[in-house]
């Protein structure tokens, strides 16, 4: 595998490619050893070889400075000088006194170090590298390095060149053989954003403007909503701030290609001396190339879409224990009725306990699964035990579910919700609702005919026995009983809500940018989790409760445990909006999807992301594991729902027919069935099994990433249940496979 980053290839190709990073897009000064012309544009004296190796060491020298400078400054004296040893730098280099301008980055190298100001100092090395001059002061509290992320493009080219260009390469590739035609076409969009932005920066507005109308209608549709902001910034003042903008402009945008297209490609460029788009392709794209055939159209189209181009595949490769965790052995009593049933019949009482299937099928361990050790996890209380006892024996009464055996739904729509239903979500064993509304309030009702119910005052509980057998009865108030609460804390709409597994407490994240623990005991807020600074749109807890997730506007997710006030982890990368959230069946992972189309998984343990999936043509708002830990199912705007299998790294199915935004994805509790519930009013029930074993995961499927989808949508489809006009928000299967749906009806 070779990658084209910065230069970096494969060996015989580094000659061919290698670029200088420091000089600029439309005048690249040449490697020394470098005999092809297109590094040079046409008609520029690009600076010799021996000019870049000086400009190289000043940038190494002043950027070691830096460090040495940061690590004095914060009282490593000892590392100070260890590394000055090892670089072979004088003694009293640091002390040296001098004085340069704000932006002369080759300068003397010791001048205005000792009691300068490290941020500007970095700042500095940082424009050096960029061949610009850095500003002496942010422009942006929120957005120092602006000026230097935007700097990229004040490289200065004949403006009516760029059509020029563009359009020459679009008839090169319109003409090469078929085969290569759909890779070589994966550059057009990145080459279209990155050329009209330059012409925008450059103050070339009326020659943007024609770029833009000429060639923004041979992008694909899948990148309509992108285009769409990009035609808003039509003077260099716009692109101050712009969020997608600088995600564009800092992240590489990844291509998978083949080598013999990558090969058609380099050649067409060198030949035609087309230096102004080598050098975006080498400054602003990362080129994935693999061995073997070219991928086809639809290959291609199922893996693309998202805001930076496709995953490396280098990114899915790392190892993931999505086994499950051994179940703790715990005695199933026989039931009363049971017992007496025997002695009706004259048998004596059996009190051997009899074990669980699910149980008992566990005792060797997982080779996929993480070790039980590997995070740490909280003690089964009593209580816990209790609560398995009575799933074990709910999963005994357990429909199987399959196409000939469609699981009943059960749907519960909001009335008259003017307070506007933005979350839901029950309880494990079904038995409470809750409900998230943009009033900024949250409201829990019973579904059972057990009314809610708070604890008593402490001085009422001091009267109680502790010892008798229903102690958990009396210290629960009768006058409190009710079928609903309201809880209020929150300023701002609440937009995800989660029950811990245990049902004693209740988590709400919500616009106000905090998440609030609340005890379904007292119904108090206990604790306020505050971390992001923008809306949180998701929260969960994890299938072992103690930690949560959350995702939100500021792009990352959060770990937390319920009894730190500060998170454990933060998962960055996402390059816009972490829309929803989702724990792994054992875990040790967490699933994000995000606006910027993308789902990321993330090792909670390290906080490092183990898998990048692309493929989603717009934000994504649901992900579903299935139970035995293999799959992830998720579901966007663009009404399609993908399968990913999570070891191999690649997707492996895509379910259409939602014809609006899928909100809500469930597998049933043995993985036979996921349903699907959407923006158009409809659950959908799919055959997950029959999805996942015609799967077929060839050794080179595996390795390449490369995917053969089958378009069986309408073979997999169970069944289409309509409401009359409500969208379906959550879904939830209940511990014997009913399905309960929610939405607030939109009259």
């Amino acid at each position: 595998m070779a990658a084209v980053q910065g230069g970096l290839v494969d060996s015989e190709e580094e000659k061919d490619i290698k670029a200088d990073p420091s000089s600029d897009v439309c005048g690249n000064s040449n490697n020394a050893n470098d005999a092809k012309p297109v590094s040079n544009s046409p008609g520029t004296n690009a600076p010799p070889g021996p000019v870049k190796t000086s400009v190289e060491t000043a940038e190494e020298q002043q950027t070691l400075l830096a460090v040495l400078q940061f690590l004095r400054k914060n009282n490593l004296s000892e590392s100070v000088e260890i590394l000055r040893r090892e670089a072979g730098l004088p003694e009293d280099l640091l002390d040296h006194k001098g004085s340069d301008g704000p932006g002369s980055g080759a300068s003397t190298v010791g001048g205005g170090l000792d009691g300068g100001d490290t941020t500007t100092l970095l700042s500095r090395v940082t424009a050096a590298a960029s061949g610009v001059q850095a500003p002496t002061k942010a422009t942006s509290d929120d957005q120092p390095d602006v000026s230097v992320v935007l700097s990229a493009y004040s490289q200065q080219g004949d403006p009516n060149l760029y059509a020029v260009y563009y359009s020459d390469l679009k008839k090169f590739i319109e003409t090469v053989l078929d085969c290569h035609r759909a890779e070589l076409s994966q550059v057009f969009y990145p080459l279209f954003v990155h050329m009209y932005l330059e012409l925008v920066y450059n103050n070339h507005e009326n020659e943007a403007k024609s770029f833009f109308q000429r060639f923004s209608g041979d992008q694909e549709c899948y990148y309509e909503n992108d285009l769409r902001v990009l035609s808003s910034l039509t003077k260099r003042e716009h692109m101050r701030g712009n969020e997608t903008l600088l995600d564009f402009r800092t992240s590489k945008f990844v291509l998978r290609i083949s080598r013999d297209s990558y090969q058609l490609l380099k050649r067409h460029l060198q030949e035609r001396q087309n230096n102004q788009i080598w050098n975006i392709i080498q400054e602003h794209l990362y080129i994935d190339i693999f061995d073997g055939m070219p991928r086809s159209k639809s290959q291609i189209d199922a893996m693309s879409g998202s805001l930076a181009g496709e995953a490396k595949r280098d990114a899915n490769k790392s190892k993931v224990y999505y086994g499950l965790l051994k179940e703790p052995e715990i005695e199933l009593p026989l039931d009363d009725e049971d017992e007496e049933a025997e002695n009706e019949e004259g048998k004596p009482k059996k009190k051997k306990p009899k074990k669980d299937s699910l149980g008992s099928k566990s005792k060797k361990q997982d080779p996929n699964a993480p070790t039980q050790t590997r995070i740490p996890l909280p003690e089964l209380k009593d209580s816990d035990k209790l609560d398995k006892i009575m799933y074990m024996k709910e999963s005994t009464k357990r429909i199987r579910l399959g196409p000939e055996t469609l699981p009943s739904i059960c749907f519960y729509s909001f009335l008259n919700a003017y307070q506007g239903l933005t979350a839901v979500d029950f309880t494990d064993d079904s038995s409470l609702i809750a409900g998230g509304f943009a009033d900024s309030t949250v409201r829990v009702w019973s579904v059972t005919p057990k009314k809610l119910r708070k604890v008593k005052s402490a001085a009422d509980l001091n009267l109680i026995d502790k010892e008798s057998d229903d102690v958990l009865e009396r210290i629960m108030d009768e006058k409190t009983a009710s079928e609903s609460k309201i809880l209020y804390g929150h300023s701002g709409p609440v937009y995800g809500i989660s029950f811990s597994p245990d049902r004693n407490y209740l988590l709400s994240s919500s616009e106000d940018g905090t998440i609030r623990l609340w005890s379904l005991l007292t119904f108090t807020c206990l604790v306020g989790y505050k971390g992001h600074n923008y809306p949180v749109w998701d929260t969960q807890f994890s299938p072992h409760g103690y930690y949560f997730i959350s995702g939100g506007h500021d792009r990352v997710a959060r770990l937390w445990a319920t009894d730190h006030y500060q998170p454990l982890r933060i998962f960055a990368g996402h390059l816009a909006d972490v829309t929803c959230t989702r724990f792994h069946p054992n875990s040790n992972y967490v699933a994000t999807g995000s606006s910027d189309r993308t789902i990321r998984l993330w090792d909670v343990v390290n906080g490092n992301c183990v898998r990048i999936f692309t493929g989603h043509k717009g934000p994504i708002h649901a992900l579903a594991f299935s139970p035995n830990g293999k799959f992830l199912a998720s579901g966007a705007t663009d009404g399609r729902v993908l399968l990913w299998d999570i070891g191999h790294g690649i997707m492996v199915g895509e379910l259409k027919g939602h014809t609006e935004t899928i909100y809500s994805l469930r597998f049933s509790r043995d993985g036979e069935i996921l349903a699907s519930g959407s923006m158009d009013n409809t659950v959908r029930l799919w055959d997950s099994m029959k999805a996942f074993d015609d799967l077929e995961t060839d050794d080179f499927t595996a390795t390449t990433g490369h995917i053969h989808l089958q378009d069986n949508s309408q073979e997999l489809l169970l069944g289409t249940y309509t409401t009359k006009s409500t969208p379906v928000i959550h879904l939830h299967f209940t511990r014997r496979n009913l399905l309960l749906a929610a939405g607030a009806y939109n009259p």
